[in-house]
């Protein structure tokens, strides 16, 4: 990673990173220092994200793809992703004057997986594989919602 890079249009903004920064992890004690500055890193996992491209094929510019997947591995499964969203929601229903906790949600009727008739009727063959694919279609859906409603990092 060279020094000065072009811009990205998924890299931060300097008034991003003043909002994100103070509410990242706090660099580990002891072990080896970080190779590339965490700016970098989230600007890497900001462009796999909104571009879809795999983490292997990352620009060459930006940190390298296992670093950047690393982290972002280890955030969903320690749950920072769900911490930094939950304090940027907060902080921008509070802005807007509302209180912190959204106090009500709205369920899609299509996200919500139900059968008409029940018992042996609704385990024929045909609907276990309609149902499978409900839930696999479910999955991609929320997998997307949860990836572009991400706060902006």
């Amino acid at each position: 990673m060279s020094s000065q890079r072009l811009t990205y249009t998924t890299d931060l903004t300097n008034e991003e990173w003043q909002i994100l920064e103070p509410l990242l992890p706090p660099e580990k004690t002891g072990g080896r220092p970080r190779k590339y500055p965490l700016r970098e890193v989230i600007n890497g996992i900001q462009y796999v994200l909104r571009t879809g491209c795999a983490w292997r094929l990352m620009p060459h510019d930006l940190p390298h793809w296992q670093t950047a997947y690393q982290t972002f591995r280890a955030w969903r499964q320690d749950g920072t992703w769900l911490r930094l969203h939950d304090q940027l929601r907060a902080e921008v229903r509070t802005r807007m004057g509302r209180h912190a906790q959204p106090s009500a949600a709205i369920i899609e009727a299509q996200t919500v997986k139900t059968t008409e008739t029940g018992g042996a009727t609704a385990t024929t063959a045909r609907r276990k594989f309609m149902g499978a694919n409900a839930i696999s279609s479910l999955r991609r859906r929320l997998s997307s919602c949860v990836s572009s409603s991400m706060p902006p990092i």
